[in-house]
């Protein structure tokens, strides 16, 4: 019979707890070798975790994972040098995947600027594009229809916004350049870190 209502009476081996503690610590001792070996760092492969409590490695995983995860930052609320890491990694996607893959000839209905970088609107508007296919062409983290999805919920609608002739690139001819915008006097405190 049962001690307490709903659980059942039955004998559990004094073995088989033990063997769930030691499969808890291998699991353990195997993620902080699959960490070590993905960081590069210097972990050998033989090597255990110095603490065999199942919760100290339940806690280490949760950090881990705390420490891995970070939400991409959004280019307008960073200050150099990260603007200027971001700003480049962002000019080789554009000009490395979305120009030659997604844009044809300028015309005067679809503008594009050869110095599209130097518009505040377009770096914002193709840095979220880009965060958005970073996250929508892995299919680990959006299964395979992330890319439909990436083409009508954030390219196509981006284009619109960039591209026609009362766009950012508005003043840009073919050839010409021109910044033509009206800049706020203060900066929104959203876009503000830390004050």
């Amino acid at each position: 019979m049962a001690d307490e209502e709903g659980v059942p009476d039955f004998e559990v081996p004094v073995g088989l707890f033990q063997d769930l503690e030691d499969l808890k610590a291998e699991v353990a001792r195997l993620s902080a070798q699959v960490k070590s070996l993905t960081e590069g760092v210097g972990a050998d492969a033989g090597e255990a975790l110095a603490d065999d409590d199942a919760d100290a490695g339940d806690e280490a995983e949760e950090g881990a994972a705390e420490d891995e995860w970070q939400f991409p930052p959004f280019i307008l609320l960073l200050d150099p040098p990260q603007y200027d890491d971001e700003l480049r990694a962002l000019i080789e996607w554009v000009e490395g995947v979305l120009v030659p893959g997604y844009l044809g000839e300028p015309t005067s209905d679809s503008r594009w600027c050869h110095l599209w970088f130097e518009h505040s609107v377009a770096v914002a508007r193709l840095h979220a594009l880009w965060l958005a296919w970073q996250e929508l062409t892995d299919p680990a983290t959006c299964g395979y229809t992330g890319p439909s999805v990436w083409h009508r919920d954030h390219l196509d609608p981006c284009m619109r916004e960039l591209r026609p002739s009362s766009g950012p690139f508005a003043g840009c001819t073919k050839g010409e350049h021109q910044i033509d915008h009206r800049m706020p006097g203060t900066v929104p405190s959203a876009w503000r870190q830390g004050t």
